[in-house]
């Protein structure tokens, strides 16, 4: 269990770094931050959900825990040029939705006596900034840990008790590439379609008109365009392969239509129907 002595430091306090921030402030932790943005700092400090913060990477010296909730190759120029603040036998971890490839570069260049733990709380929302910042997020979501050989019981502890004081739904471990691949199904592909439909042509003529099927389906087009063309790019194999298989399903769908097709419609609507139940979300 990670002890109430030990010193967490958060990197990023943004929509994530902020609700951690909050979520472990709030369950007694004494966290440090780190951010560029001054009113960040500010606003984790009036709420006292850090006791120390600044734009100084001196800050993160004598850290037990360090949690990047860094864009990805930000967190990556991080670790490269600050790395030797790191504590001896510290653990880091992170946020960062796409694995393969941000493991291979941490764990390219990471001191021996640091231990890297990848991990990927599943929830956000499509507002950025600490002031959306909010643990309950992580009450119906799914916490991931992507673990190497290179992980010690010791690492996977400290992970799983992130996930448990921050109250997250479900607990799970996934090899990088198998997270790679879920990501790119469940959340770029999704993302994708969204942004597709808001930019196949300009409807906000409509927007008085439009009922909730259209609202609750391109909620996640509203995004964060610094962050996601990372993303989408880091992962891109695996995605276009989704998008190709998307593209073909649509394909298949508007030639039963074409023809008039009623019973293979239905069949469509049965399958899609019977797969959602998989994803109704437990209540807690």
């Amino acid at each position: 269990m990670i002890s109430r002595g030990s010193k967490i430091t958060i990197i990023g306090l943004g929509l994530l770094g902020g609700s951690y921030a909050k979520g472990l402030s709030h369950a007694g932790y004494k966290i440090t931050g780190i951010d560029i943005d001054e009113e960040a700092i500010a606003f984790a400090k009036r709420l006292n959900w850090i006791v120390e913060g600044g734009d100084d990477v001196n800050l993160v010296k004598d850290s037990d825990i360090v949690i990047s909730a860094l864009y990805p190759q930000t967190f990556i120029n991080w670790i490269k040029e600050n790395q030797h603040l790191l504590k001896p036998n510290s653990i880091l971890t992170d946020v960062t939705g796409i694995k393969k490839e941000v493991m291979a570069e941490i764990n390219g260049i990471l001191r021996e006596d640091v231990e890297f733990i990848a991990c990927h709380p599943m929830a956000g929302r499509e507002f950025k900034g600490i002031q959306y910042a909010d643990p309950h997020l992580f009450e119906v979501a799914n916490f991931i840990i992507v673990p190497t050989e290179k992980n010690t019981e010791r690492g996977l502890e400290v992970a799983n008790d992130i996930a448990k004081i921050l109250k997250f739904n479900n607990i799970a471990e996934l090899s990088a590439e198998e997270h790679d691949l879920m990501i790119g199904f469940l959340s770029q592909l999704t993302h994708v379609i969204a942004v597709s439909l808001m930019n196949v042509k300009d409807n906000s003529h409509l927007a008085e008109y439009t009922g909730d099927s259209f609202r609750d389906l391109t909620r996640i087009a509203r995004i964060n365009e610094d962050l996601w063309p990372e993303l989408f790019i880091m992962n891109k194999d695996n995605l276009i392969k989704e998008i190709d298989n998307f593209t073909d399903e649509m394909k298949e769908f508007r030639d039963l239509l074409a023809n008039e097709d009623f019973a293979s419609i239905k069949e469509k609507l049965i399958t899609s129907t019977e797969r959602r139940k998989a994803f109704e979300k437990k209540k807690v």
